[in-house]
């Protein structure tokens, strides 16, 4: 096990390396830099100045170099702990991500509770019964799920709460508690808040997991095993539970690998709906700005989550799974 643990640790330090270099030079792709995008803003405000401005900020943030020289100082920087400097905000990247990054985390993590704790028993319960009217019923709304883009949920959700609820529910803080420090009233306002972002970014997920849960269930409850169980006299429910169920869980816990970083990168439109502080508006602006310090930062903080992910989804399912256990 710590063999294998060490391996996977190794090839995830190659896979973060790799990610740095793909990122950085994506970024680098468009024409210009972020001196061409100042140049461009102070030239429409009709400012004399903006080419040497311009030519300023080149030589001072270093893009004048080379890409391979900006990109072992970049990463040089990184190893240290230090993500550079964010053009955009003058301030330092980890500054800029911050707290944003942490309640990026948070949301993720409640989106994903709240789709394993719905796709699990509807996935479950569809399997067991089978073309029954709650299969069918079940069935019709994970394909509405499916279909229905997350920002237009956002929308329909911001509307119903307005005009029905009179309430306004973007946004992560109540007004009072926006700028407020850390206190247990403001964690429970977080926690009051959570529930519609984990919804909308959780329902496409959800959907797409009870038609797995439910095609592998269907699977497994065909196997030798499960009729050879059935035939001892073992209980419906527990032979369900004990056997097949836990056999049928393995693409969730594969699933832990994709699912942190794309709800993080997925939710830049809902977060933009929502008017949520999460890294993904701040990525799209990064983007847009061509900052490419805290651009190649959060794109970098993405591929880590997708290896630490990967590592837990590997440990996962040979808990899970003995023949994944044994065939490694």
């Amino acid at each position: 096990m710590l063999n294998y643990i060490g391996r996977r640790l190794a090839l995830g330090l190659f896979t973060i390396w790799a990610v740095s270099v793909l990122s950085f030079l994506i970024i680098q792709l468009p024409q210009g830099d972020f001196a061409t995008t100042r140049l461009a803003e102070l030239a429409a405000a009709g400012n004399s100045s903006a080419s040497f401005e311009a030519e300023r900020l080149r030589a001072e943030y270093g893009l004048d170099q080379p890409i391979l020289v900006q990109y072992f100082a970049w990463i040089g920087q990184v190893v240290q702990g230090d993500f550079g400097m964010s053009f955009d905000w003058n301030r330092p990247v980890g500054d800029v991500i911050g707290d944003r990054l942490a309640l990026s985390m948070v949301v993720s993590v409640a989106a994903i509770i709240f789709t394993w704790a719905v796709a699990l028993p509807i996935g479950v319960y569809s399997a067991v019964r089978r073309y029954s009217v709650g299969d069918y019923t079940l069935t019709f709304l994970g394909f509405l799920g499916l279909a229905i883009p997350n920002f237009l949920l956002a929308l329909v959700l911001m509307y119903l709460g307005f005009a029905v609820f009179d309430a306004n529910v973007g946004g992560l803080f109540s007004a009072e508690y926006e700028n407020a420090p850390w206190s247990f009233a403001k964690a429970w306002d977080l926690l009051k808040h959570l529930v519609i972002p984990a919804i909308v970014l959780g329902v496409a997920g959800t959907a797409q997991l009870i038609r797995i849960m439910r095609a592998n269930l269907l699977d497994e409850l065909k196997k030798p095993y499960v009729v050879t169980a059935r035939a001892k006299g073992l209980s419906e429910r527990r032979l369900v539970a004990k056997y097949p169920v836990r056999v049928a869980l393995n693409p969730f816990a594969s699933s832990i690998g994709f699912l942190f970083p794309h709800v993080v990168s997925g939710a830049v439109v809902v977060s933009i709906v929502l008017s949520l502080p999460t890294v993904g508006p701040l990525l799209l602006r990064a983007l847009q700005a061509q900052d490419m310090y805290l651009a190649g930062a959060i794109v970098l903080l993405l591929g880590v989550m997708t290896v630490i992910g990967t590592l837990i989804s590997d440990l996962v399912l040979m808990w899970l799974d003995p023949r994944i256990r044994h065939a490694r």
